[in-house]
């Protein structure tokens, strides 16, 4: 339905900063609700930060509120994670997903995903 691609990731140290970007391919990016998940060795994925269609609704996990910020430019066809403060728990691939109508918690529930970046946070 709609092809996602991520970008900016890499190595930083703890207390350092990131900023994800995810394209999207198509020309009703407006009408997805965007999110992020990270998947750390040995762990499931697990729900970072979602936003609205319209960006007017943002929703965190409690372990990054306050450090990270999700953000969009509907007319770029692009969102943005911007990551503080980064820790060595931040370790993980994150993903980019996309699906229609309003934003959701759960992997099930998205069925556009992008190929994944890493995110390595030293100490």
């Amino acid at each position: 339905q709609v092809q996602l691609v991520e970008s900016g990731g890499g190595l930083v140290q703890a207390g350092g900063s990131l900023r994800l970007s995810c394209t999207a391919a198509g020309r009703t990016f407006s009408n997805y609700a965007m999110n992020w998940f990270r998947q750390a060795p040995g762990k499931e994925r697990e729900f970072v930060a979602a936003i609205s269609r319209s960006g007017g609704i943002t929703d965190y996990a409690d372990d990054v509120r306050g450090r990270f910020s999700i953000s969009r430019d509907n007319a770029k066809n692009t969102v943005y994670l911007q990551m503080n403060n980064l820790k060595p728990e931040d370790t993980a691939v994150y993903y980019c997903a996309a699906r229609i109508g309003g934003p959701s918690r759960w992997t099930a529930s998205y069925d556009n995903w992008g190929q994944g970046i890493q995110v390595t946070v030293s100490s």
